[in-house]
């Protein structure tokens, strides 16, 4: 039996990142539909958050983030350009968000082409990798798409010609992920019941095994 499983994920997440090898891996190897369901980053969805909180949690963020990395033996760069615009002397965004919109509906777009997981973790690797700079120009997320197994310009075609559809996804998506009981990403969702962080992936998989999950034969 296929199990399903919702993965809220945002694209200016590093957490989120750095959950994707794990993800394909499940997906690779139990009979498991994982579900990408893209939300805004947290600055993006509450702009005041990075000023009200504590400022010692920024710093430890980034070393966390890049003694992660290493230990998961995942390559890791905060991304160039970064997918928030953001003003870091005062913890503010503008309004105008050139690249975290246009990624997170190519990551809606890929999912209605049920192949949101598999376009995630390709473009997740080109913007936090490393291995690129500049990842939302030239042929970077064309590359990632085709390895997915889609097409970019298709998607943005599609996009181009309704905008609010994919923006009414999106914000759709944020409304499940409050009311699944959480608003932190990567969560993963099964029956109902949430599983925050990248670090609860296994508690996730001791879930799936309890209600039946199998390996692919």
């Amino acid at each position: 039996m296929m199990h399903r499983v919702e993965v809220y994920y945002s694209f200016r997440s590093p957490y989120s990142y750095l959950a994707t090898p794990r993800m394909r891996e499940l997906t690779e190897r139990y009979d498991l539909q994982l579900e990408v369901r893209v939300v805004l980053p947290i600055a993006v969805r509450t702009p005041e958050f990075f000023q009200k909180v504590n400022p010692l949690w920024p710093p430890y963020l980034m070393r966390d983030v890049h003694r992660l990395g290493e230990y998961l033996d995942i390559p890791f760069r905060w991304p160039r350009p970064d997918p928030v615009v953001m003003d870091r002397e005062t913890m503010t965004y503008p309004a105008e968000q050139p690249y975290i919109w246009p990624i997170s509906r190519l990551g809606v777009a890929a999912a209605e082409r049920g192949r949101g997981c598999e376009f995630t973790c390709e473009a997740a690797r080109v913007i936090w990798s490393g291995e690129v700079d500049d990842w939302h120009e030239g042929d970077h997320l064309a590359g990632a798409a085709e390895r997915a197994g889609l097409d970019l310009d298709e998607m943005q075609a599609a996009i181009d010609a309704d905008t609010d559809h994919f923006d009414a996804r999106i914000a759709d998506n944020q409304k499940s992920l409050e009311q699944a009981g959480h608003w932190g990403v990567p969560t993963f969702v099964f029956e109902g019941e949430p599983f925050f962080g990248q670090d609860r992936i296994d508690l996730l998989l001791w879930r799936l095994q309890a209600q039946g999950l199998e390996e692919r034969s």
